[in-house]
């Protein structure tokens, strides 16, 4: 598998951002699969939801009320959880605070974004120590419930900023 990656666009957060955009104007089609990971994701404001939408053609993030996700969240402050949303403008990432080590990880591979007549869809594996502070990971998935090209992510936050972190996007090669 060494060499499948290959990088296509990198943001790296060193100052508060509104957005961080992942793809649009750098968007390579050649790729079925394309991977999105982010480290190290901190916010500026306590107690504050990071949340992503689709880029469409026009580069452009979709705000339209399409999101669909669910998830297994793996707490380790109680059981597991099941996590789901349908109908929403954006899909939540983490709740995350400013607390001292609080910030999230992840890993989110992207289907169907070069193909106008399905829906985008995306698996996610993410570990996060949130703003309750408790350690918690997810897995599942998001839908995009709109057929139309994808060319990427934008991470943004529910209100505040994108205080630091990596976000980077891959296409695996076929």
């Amino acid at each position: 598998m060494a060499g499948s990656l290959i990088k296509i666009d990198e943001e790296i957060v060193t100052s508060a951002v509104a957005s961080v955009e992942l793809g649009g104007a750098n968007w390579d089609s050649s790729y079925d699969v394309y991977i999105v990971k982010f480290n190290n994701v901190t916010v500026t404001t306590d107690s504050t939801t990071l949340q992503a939408r689709i880029i469409k053609s026009d580069n452009s993030a979709d705000s339209t009320a399409n999101y669909d996700r669910a998830l297994k969240a793996l707490r380790t402050d109680t059981t597991f959880t099941n996590v789901s949303n349908v109908n929403q403008t954006a899909f939540d990432v983490e709740f995350l605070g400013t607390g001292t080590g609080e910030m999230t990880n992840g890993i989110y591979y992207l289907f169907n974004f070069n193909n106008a007549s399905e829906y985008n869809f995306c698996t996610i594996e993410t570990s996060n120590i949130n703003a309750t502070p408790i350690l918690i990971g997810g897995a599942g998935g998001f839908v995009h419930t709109v057929a139309q090209l994808g060319k990427g992510l934008q991470f943004f936050m529910s209100s505040s900023t994108i205080a630091g972190g990596t976000f980077t996007l891959y296409g695996l090669k076929k």
